[in-house]
């Protein structure tokens, strides 16, 4: 049975999606809709048969695949409620060019090709409207990643003792703060139980009125906080099928075991039910760093995780961003020296309250990235960097170099011995408070590698291991080295990150044009005799074999630049040309220079521009 705030949910919906129509015009529309319903796992449209209809999403979430060539399936899309699904097909006549999945339990309404047809015939403005809804969709850009925000995420304790309703009631006053989120629904058992007692709809089951009523909750909410109970009970698996996303909450100093609504809901779903499971590690507010994560994620199939005091705001906030999709990524490029400077803009940006929730980057740029995951402020973060770069992290000359120009012994000692006294311990990439990324290049497949598990020291090793100049890194037999020969400037990475809404991207790349007004190279005696004058003196203007080297690693990635730069919604590049890339010693100038350039840069936005960072800012401790 049809309830009447069904009619008023589609009739949004259909306004929606074809714009303010008369409803001489909604009304045959209406007649011709038929309703669907889906449990999650259940397939709506399959690619490759015939398109004889289209339908529109009133409640749930829906996953696009597409089957290439070789029989590789990947995920291209998510759909939400008010979205139309299908429609190209109706004008095209061409087979269907996706599977259509539902994840969690959906509701669609279904428009055959015949009652179309009848519309275009009856209605121009339903023709045009309908046109215009083709038009725009073909006119959208495509992203390798296109996911709706979820609604409705589920709060599942998977430990005991987490004080679930009082998280819940603390997520949804943060995610109030964020710009178009101020309705945010807090259900759980209790409280679906009063409404139903309270409600008409005696004549419908049980089961039928719930899901009316979580409908409805949902059609008039940005955001829905499902509060599961502690076991694995029918409110718990109820839960589990209506939410887009899963907050696994559990006790980070608990052992790492599976919990029974894992064993008993989570895991026994129909395949291709993916509703995204998220574990959120739960931590006490004094603590330096968590550790211990690879257990709990060796044992459970997860999309992300998140580590979280719940006693600070700012983490509470973090999480807001992450789930609400308006989280600010930093992407940092490598470039020897020059990297200092990432630190230099971590002062300016900070100083303008932007909150940096995921940091990622290659080389220099990946260990300045894993220094900002600490979640320490750059007071106390740039004073442990100074005290270990300043020293010439690549000093240690080979005297013979067969693989590389340079040991690389005291850089790894100069990692370890930041890593250690900013976190306490030499602690695992999945580790940091916030999530981090580094990336390397797998010189023995030839391919990009990004690192977001194992040892920290082991990645940031890898990630600046410059071939020629630095030796590369064994790992399950195959060699890593410096990531900045396929990607210098990793926005790419970023742009697909869960939860990222923002990125802003740090680049070091300066190349500046100048020819050699020369012949031919001078010989190896000539340029050693040359090097012995005094640097305003010399005649030869030649990089040095170190420089060479490093500058050859990174020219593929430098062909990238233009489009990485594109895929930054901020972007700095600080002028430093007369910056060495190992030119250490030179810490507190380099770091200056990028707090100058990102002051400058920060300064020049509109206070329009600077909001859409600061809107999302985590609230003052206190």
């Amino acid at each position: 049975m049809r309830q009447p705030y069904q009619d008023e949910l589609l009739e949004q919906h259909l306004r929606a999606v074809l714009g303010d129509l008369p409803a001489e015009v909604l009304d045959p529309l209406r007649r011709e809709l038929s309703w669907v319903e889906l449990a999650g796992g259940e397939t709506l449209m399959t690619q490759g048969e015939p398109g004889d209809c289209l339908f529109l999403s009133i409640s749930g979430r829906l996953r696009a695949y597409v089957r290439d060539d070789e029989g590789q399936e990947r995920a291209v899309r998510e759909m939400a409620r008010g979205e139309v699904i299908g429609e190209m097909a109706l004008f095209t006549d061409e087979p269907r060019s996706a599977t259509v999945v539902a994840i969690r339990d959906s509701v669609l309404v279904r428009l055959s090709k015949a009652a179309f047809e009848r519309l275009l015939g009856a209605s121009a403005q339903a023709s045009i409207a309908l046109t215009r809804r083709v038009i725009q969709r073909l006119q959208k850009p495509q992203s390798a990643a296109d996911f709706a925000r979820p609604v409705t995420l589920a709060l599942l304790p998977i430990t005991p003792g987490i004080d679930v309703p009082a998280l819940a009631q603390a997520l949804a006053g943060q995610l109030r703060r964020l710009p178009g989120a101020s309705r945010v629904c807090v259900v759980d058992a209790a409280g679906v139980e009063a409404a139903l007692q309270a409600s008409a709809d005696s004549e419908l089951d049980a089961e039928r009125r719930i899901a009316l009523y979580l409908d409805r909750i949902e059609a008039t909410h940005e955001f829905v906080l499902l509060v599961g109970d502690e076991q694995p009970t029918p409110w718990t698996r109820r839960c589990c099928r209506r939410s887009d996303e899963m907050l696994l909450l559990a006790d980070a100093d608990q052992p790492a075991v599976l919990h029974a609504t894992e064993t008993e809901v989570l895991m026994p779903r129909p395949g291709r039910s993916e509703a995204a499971e998220i574990l959120v590690l739960l931590h006490p507010a004094g603590r330096r760093c968590p550790q211990g994560t690879r257990a709990w994620l060796d044992r459970r199939p997860l999309t992300d995780h998140v580590h979280i005091r719940p006693a600070l705001e700012r983490d509470l906030a973090r999480l807001a961003r992450l789930q609400s999709r308006n989280a600010i990524g930093l992407v940092l490029a490598g470039g020897g020296a020059r990297g200092l400077s990432h630190l230099g803009l971590l002062q300016a940006l900070h100083a303008q309250g932007i909150e940096i929730d995921c940091v990622g980057g290659t080389s220099i740029g990946a260990v300045m990235a894993a220094l900002i995951a600490s979640d320490q402020p750059p007071e106390t973060v740039i004073p442990i960097a100074r005290k270990a770069f300043i020293r010439n992290p690549t000093g240690d000359f080979n005297p013979v170099p067969l693989l590389s120009l340079i040991r690389g012994r005291r850089l790894k000692r100069v990692i370890d011995t930041a890593t250690r006294e900013l976190f306490g311990t030499l602690p695992d990439i999945e580790d940091l408070w916030k999530t981090c990324y580094c990336v390397a290049s797998n010189y023995s497949q030839a391919h990009e590698a990004v690192l977001r598990r194992g040892s920290l020291s082991w990645a940031l090793t890898a990630s600046t291991a410059i071939p020629g100049a630095l030796p590369p890194v064994l790992h399950a037999g195959e060699l890593l080295c410096d990531g900045g020969t396929f990607n210098n400037f990793p926005v790419d990475v970023m742009r697909a990150q869960r939860g990222v809404g923002r990125v802003i991207g740090a680049d070091l790349s300066y190349r500046k044009l100048r020819r050699i007004e020369l012949d031919e190279v001078p010989s190896s005696w000539a340029l050693l005799l040359d090097r012995l004058r005094p640097r305003r003196y010399r005649r030869y203007k030649l990089p040095s074999l170190v420089a060479y080297l490093m500058n050859v690693s990174v020219l593929y990635s430098a062909s990238r630049q233009r489009h990485a730069r594109a895929l930054a919604d901020l972007y700095f590049n600080p002028h430093l040309p007369r910056v060495g890339m190992l030119q250490w010693r030179r810490f507190d100038h380099i770091v200056q220079q990028g707090r100058t350039h990102g002051q400058e840069v920060l300064a020049a936005l509109s206070p329009q521009a600077l909001g859409l960072y600061r809107d999302v800012r985590a609230p003052a401790e206190g």
